[in-house]
This record gives C-alpha cells, sequence and structure tokens, in this order.
C-alpha cells in the first residue's frame, strides 16, 4: 500500500460500506463484551483500520470513547459521517505510524494482513502491543496461513445492489500470499456506470506464534476462532489479550 495508490479507493470503499457489513455486525457483540470493563472506566479505544466505520458505530453507540483509524482516505472520509461521536478519525498507517496510547485496541476485517510481509505484521503486532496501557485489552482478527485453502473452492465471487457490482477473482500465486483482483461497478448521477479495478494481496502467518511475541511484550493473549459467541470465516484467526 502506498500514499498514492491505497487500497480501498473511493468506489471499492462505497461498495464496502454498503455491502459488506456483517463481519463488523457479527463480531461486534463479542467484542463490545470484551472491553466492557474499559466503557466502565471511562477507557480509550483504538480501532486499527476502522475502514468505514462499520464496527466504530458500534463502539460508539455502546458509550466507548473511541479513536478511529486507517489508511485508506475513501474509507475515513465514510467513517467521519457514519461514526459521529468517535473522538477522532485519523489517517494511520502501520507499521511506522506511532499508535496513540489506548486502553483497548481493536480491529476486525484482517487490517494486519494487508501489511506488505510477515516482518511488517510482527512490527504492527509489537506497536500494537507497546501502545497498551497496563491492563489494556486487544482483540484483534488476522489471516492464518490456511485461509486461501479455507476460501480456494470459490476462484471467482460476486455481489450486487441496485447501485453498485463487484466480482472478484480470488487466487494463491504465491506461498502465504493470497490474492483478490476485484471489478468494482458504480452507478452514476447521469445513470451511466463506472467501473475501478483493485487489486488485494493479503499475506498470510501463522498466528500461533503470535502470542509468543506478544507476551514478550508484556500482552498476555490467546488465539480463537471467535470474539465470542460468532464463529469467524475459515482461515480467520481473533487474538485476544491483555497487557499484564
Amino acid at each position: 500500500m502506498t500514499a498514492d495508490d491505497p487500497y480501498y479507493r473511493h468506489d471499492l470503499a462505497l461498495v464496502h460500506h454498503l455491502g459488506f457489513a456483517h463481519h463488523a455486525n457479527r463480531c461486534a457483540p463479542g467484542i463490545l463484551e470484551l472491553l466492557r470493563p474499559v466503557r466502565e472506566r471511562g477507557g480509550l479505544v483504538v480501532e486499527i483500520g476502522c475502514g468505514s466505520g462499520l464496527l466504530t458505530r458500534h463502539l460508539v453507540d455502546a458509550g466507548h470513547r473511541v479513536i478511529a483509524t486507517d489508511a485508506s482516505p475513501a474509507m475515513l472520509e465514510i467513517a467521519a459521517d457514519h461514526a459521529r461521536g468517535a473522538v477522532e478519525v485519523r489517517r494511520l498507517t502501520l507499521p511506522d505510524d506511532p499508535i496513540p496510547a489506548a486502553d483497548a485496541i481493536v480491529s476486525v476485517g484482517h487490517a494486519l494482513s494487508y501489511l506488505p510481509d510477515e516482518g511488517a505484521i510482527d512490527r504492527a503486532l509489537v506497536a500494537i502491543a507497546r501502545a497498551l496501557r497496563p491492563g489494556g485489552i486487544l482483540a484483534i482478527d488476522l489471516c492464518d496461513l490456511d485461509y486461501a485453502e479455507a476460501v480456494g473452492g470459490q476462484p471467482w465471487f460476486g455481489r450486487a445492489g441496485d447501485d453498485w457490482a463487484i466480482v472478484t477473482e480470488r487466487s494463491m500465486p504465491a506461498p502465504a500470499r493470497f490474492v483478490r483482483t476485484m471489478a468494482v461497478f458504480t452507478r452514476q448521477p447521469d445513470g451511466t456506470w463506472r467501473r475501478d479495478d483493485e487489486v488485494h494481496v493479503n499475506v498470510l502467518v501463522d498466528v500461533s506464534r503470535v502470542p509468543e511475541l506478544l507476551a514478550a511484550e508484556g500482552v498476555d493473549a490467546r488465539v480463537g476462532t471467535a470474539f465470542g459467541t460468532e464463529e469467524l470465516p475459515a482461515g480467520l484467526r481473533a487474538i485476544v489479550g491483555e497487557r499484564r
């Protein structure tokens, strides 16, 4: 991802917001329950990869103080409107941008899997751990090595609404690399359709080693298949932890 050509440009950001809220909606109840002690003490939640604010809206509505961050300007533009009531909506690109000190750090939609390689993901995880205050809660999801295999039986995927459509080709051209090539169509005010293509590369990692990495930074964490009672998509793992 670069500053000049980020993932989730305007059209895909809008399509994701309109048609792909289901993951954030499913994860929200479990995350809200995990963060209940943070809300009760008025702690600050930092959200990594907030996208268009789908999970942010749940957090704000539950009474949390939230700084929502993302690397995509187009996503942040939607989030600023959708998640009104957040303390701040700001651009933040890991692994190098500083993360505000937080009582909880959350992320859904495997935002860290968009980083360029395993080393960058490790650096981001260390930065997240160090940004947590004592007693701080961690709740993020991440693509495991079997993520591509889990969806490999569906090389093509499509979805459409009244004013938008998306067609996605999935592939795994190299080990630990999962690629989605997307054609995004949006209806314009004059009734014509515009097409914009994006290629997303996700880095897959052995998530089972993450607790040891976080433990070295003072965060006790576990890997699971859900934040609460929901079931994450196959190959996606929930990492839940607390700073000692």
